[in-house]
């Protein structure tokens, strides 16, 4: 089987790659770290005329419709994962667009597609393991309104985001919500490029959206396609920070020579390539098997998440030990490939749920 890009494919990678070293340079990545937004509107204003917020959206919806969705969308997040581009592109362009979609929300669709909108989505919540079951929320059918009660601590550009699709327990199992204008307060997080906001919901008032009965499936779906979506992202972190490493290793000189010619640094270059290659094949295929809805799919979600998380990790550690003391600065970029590795980690479900499951696909005789 023939995994590489296609033409068009690695034409969209050229053109990701040029507009983000030209207009996201190392400076502007910093500046929108101590920006409460993440992005400055013009930014915004960019990708959307380049169409990047409508690759996953269908054709008739107002989207690109170059017709290989997750794949299609591993070529931007590899490259924007490189810099890493800060700002709420993943949390609408990708997992609240995939959410509407999956959800059948059309509606939603055409403006996510334009950027002139941005949404997000309030699934995660306190506790361990799988994201979907540990959901605690509440919404109770008050006359002809649905009120949500519950806590939502880690909501993707929250405070930002014109909508949220709110993920609550009814009667019938899982609901979604949709809540306009969530107003989610501000929090710090471990990446300061991603913003993560809390929603405490008080008997807020939402519109329930997507087909009738339990919604469990869509979003274990919607879940496994945005987790293959986050290892794409750390596919490009973990190269751009083995990159930095050997670039480092090969003019840092060290008893007068080179410390790339000592054997200690030599292995760690070598592994995190290892890594680097066997994460990226794993997110190449979990993101085909999505798309055409293999059925190794889910095992295949699994694994990207499981092993990508944790080598994105390693890679980005080693590359702080590569630059010694200077690898612990603000002013190298090491900390911020780490820290978009320990956060895409957690997010999701992390590396130690995924492996579980994998395991309960495996060896589970039903």
């Amino acid at each position: 089987m023939d995994f590489t890009f296609s033409p068009e494919q690695d034409a969209l990678r050229d053109a990701v790659r040029g507009f983000l070293a030209a207009q996201a340079p190392g400076g502007y990545v910093r500046a929108m770290a101590d920006d409460e937004a993440g992005i400055t509107p013009g930014m915004w204003g960019r990708i959307a005329e380049l169409g990047w917020p409508g690759l996953l959206v269908p054709e008739e919806h107002g989207g690109l419709g170059l017709g290989l969705g997750l794949v299609d969308m591993v070529v931007v997040l590899e490259e924007m994962g490189r810099v890493p581009f800060p700002g709420p592109f993943f949390s609408s362009a990708v997992l609240a667009t995939l959410a509407a979609s999956r959800l059948g929300v059309a509606d939603l669709l055409p403006a996510l597609a334009s950027g002139t909108v941005r949404g997000t989505v309030a699934l995660e919540e306190q506790g361990h393991g799988d994201p979907v079951t540990r959901i605690r929320t509440r919404a109770r059918r008050r006359g002809p309104d649905w009120l949500l009660t519950g806590h939502k601590p880690i909501v993707l550009d929250g405070h930002t985001s014109d909508w949220a699709l709110v993920v609550a327990r009814t009667e019938e199992g899982l609901g979604t919500f949709l809540l306009q204008a969530p107003g989610a307060e501000p929090v710090p997080a471990l990446d300061p490029t991603r913003k993560v906001a809390r929603l405490v919901l008080d008997g807020r008032r939402a519109v329930p959206v997507g087909p009738g009965g339990d919604h469990t499936a869509l979003w274990r779906r919607v879940v496994d396609d945005a987790a293959v979506m986050l290892c794409a992202e750390l596919v490009g972190a973990s190269e751009r920070s083995w990159e930095l490493a050997v670039e480092y290793a090969r003019h840092r000189v060290q008893f007068g020579r080179p410390i790339a010619s000592f054997q200690a640094i030599k292995h760690k270059a070598v592994d995190m390539l290892h890594r680097v290659e066997l994460a990226r094949v794993g997110v190449h295929y979990a993101a085909w098997a999505s798309d055409a809805d293999d059925p190794a799919r889910e095992r295949a979600a699994a694994m990207a998440k499981g092993y990508v998380a944790e080598a994105a990790v390693h890679v980005s550690g080693e590359d702080i030990q590569i630059h010694g003391g200077v690898g612990f600065t603000w002013d190298c970029d090491a900390h911020l490939f780490y820290k978009r590795a320990k956060m895409n980690d957690a997010l999701l479900g992390y590396q130690g749920f995924q492996r579980h499951r994998l395991a309960d696909l495996i060896l589970d005789p039903v």
